[in-house]
């Protein structure tokens, strides 16, 4: 990690950046300087200038006009997570991307949207490295150009550099990290208590239960349901909206393919396709007619 220099006291940054620290959870503060660290030498590499960023709680205002960009992470870390630019920051990133001096114009150009993705895209490519010791293997990213997120975040961060020398303002880059990927990160192991290590010593699974730990069972998603009266069911046709009894806030169901529930969850987007995010494991009832 770049290490920064101390601000002058009046300078607030130095202590948002330790009351940051002492909120966030270690492996969302470590995911947040891998990216921080990653972005600085990009940039010093492509502007020829060292560069120099600070983590910030402080919120960032937002406009219509912010460029937002989507991080799918798979792998050892399956979740989104979001980058915002101000259009400026987006302009004067890419202008240092491709070498550009002059002042940057109204707005962003089609040009520099371009120079920007690819230089979001080589931080990816590099993040992806060096988070794999926080995910605890390797990290597959994958950025592309999006709208605002509909999940809610569960951590929000600014990295920010002081005014360049040049004159220009601070360039602010925004990460939001959803709860999927949030609970991704999470550590996986955890410790035993000594009750339950007794138990899983003194009662090991018969021959007769391990000949079926590998029987295929199948599964589906249960978005919500809705009665529906038979005239209605027979006037279905491609363009009429079936409204289900559940929200989209509601959990999604996780049924055996006899229709017995056995988990409750959010729904994720993996690598283009949809997941389940386990938020509440349900003991199945028996069904009907078998012995309790």
């Amino acid at each position: 990690m770049t290490d920064v220099p101390d601000a002058p006291a009046n300078n607030p940054v130095p202590a948002l950046h330790a009351e940051l620290h002492a909120e966030l959870p270690a492996e969302l503060r470590n995911w947040c300087e891998a990216w921080k660290t990653c972005l600085q030498n990009v940039l010093s590499q492509v502007s020829g200038q060292p560069a120099a960023f600070e983590i910030s709680s402080e919120p960032l205002p937002s406009t219509d006009s912010d460029l937002w960009y989507t991080v799918v992470a798979g792998g050892a870390a399956h979740g989104e997570m979001t980058l915002r630019l101000p259009t400026a920051s987006g302009t004067r990133l890419a202008q240092k991307f491709v070498g550009e001096t002059e002042p940057a114009p109204e707005g962003i150009t089609p040009d520099h949207k371009e120079a920007l993705e690819e230089f979001l895209r080589q931080i990816a490519g590099l993040a992806a490295t060096a988070l794999a010791a926080t995910a605890g293997g390797e990290v597959q990213l994958h950025l592309s150009p999006s709208a605002a997120p509909s999940w809610s975040s569960d951590a929000i961060v600014c990295l920010r550099t002081g005014n360049d020398a040049e004159g220009g303002s601070s360039i602010t880059v925004e990460i939001q990290i959803s709860s999927a990927l949030a609970a991704a990160l999470q550590p996986r192991v955890q410790p035993a208590s000594p009750s339950q290590t007794s138990s899983q010593t003194s009662a090991p699974p018969s021959s007769a239960l391990r000949r079926l730990m590998d029987v295929g069972l199948d599964v589906k998603l249960r978005f919500g349901t809705r009665r529906m009266l038979l005239c209605d069911v027979l006037a279905l046709n491609p363009g009429v909206v079936v409204e289900l009894d559940s929200t989209i806030h509601s959990p999604v169901d996780l049924l055996l393919d006899d229709g017995r529930l056995i988990a409750h969850g959010d729904v994720v987007v993996v690598d283009g396709k949809y997941g389940l995010r386990v938020t509440d494991v349900v003991d199945p009832a028996p069904p009907p007619g078998s012995p309790g």
